[in-house]
């Protein structure tokens, strides 16, 4: 398994739920709003997982950097629904770099452990002189499976 690779998207609508936050207030358990914005999300929407649908996290809107305000989305790759609390939001064309990981465990704490330890990495490379250059327009991740995560970066 690659760890991390460049790939070239194309666009994509999603359906999902939406906060605005920042990475300070996520580090805060009083000011956190992603951890509640997925719990709403999965006692709110039906994923079909059997016939294909994904879940996605997805970060978009930035107000300027990682420091800065950014909007998140809880959303799934179904048909719109007559759920008022769901807003499309679209993943971009253009080019990303995928890093990717596998939870230990398939539950929950298997997976956020996965995803943390992966936005670990992220901003560890881009914090290095890195190659590329995170373009703060659409970043997001992807639930493909039980265990499987890929988290896509935006990049110029």
């Amino acid at each position: 398994m690659k760890l991390m690779h460049v790939v070239q998207l194309d666009r994509k609508t999603l359906i999902g739920m939406s906060t605005r936050t920042t990475n300070q207030n996520e580090m805060n358990p009083e000011t956190a709003k992603i951890g509640a914005l997925w719990q709403s999300f999965d006692k709110d929407v039906s994923v079909d997982y059997k016939n294909g649908e994904r879940v996605y996290g997805v970060y978009t809107n930035y107000a300027s950097d990682m420091n800065g305000e950014f909007t998140v989305f809880a959303a799934y790759d179904g048909k719109v629904s007559d759920n008022n609390k769901l807003k499309e939001v679209t993943i971009e064309a253009g080019k990303y770099l995928c890093f990717e990981a596998i939870a230990q465990t398939e539950d929950d704490a298997g997976r956020v452990q996965a995803i943390i330890k992966t936005w670990g990495r992220v901003w560890q490379y881009f914090s290095d002189k890195p190659e590329y250059q995170r373009a703060y327009t659409t970043d997001f991740e992807f639930y493909n499976g039980p265990a499987k995560i890929e988290i896509y970066i935006a990049i110029k």
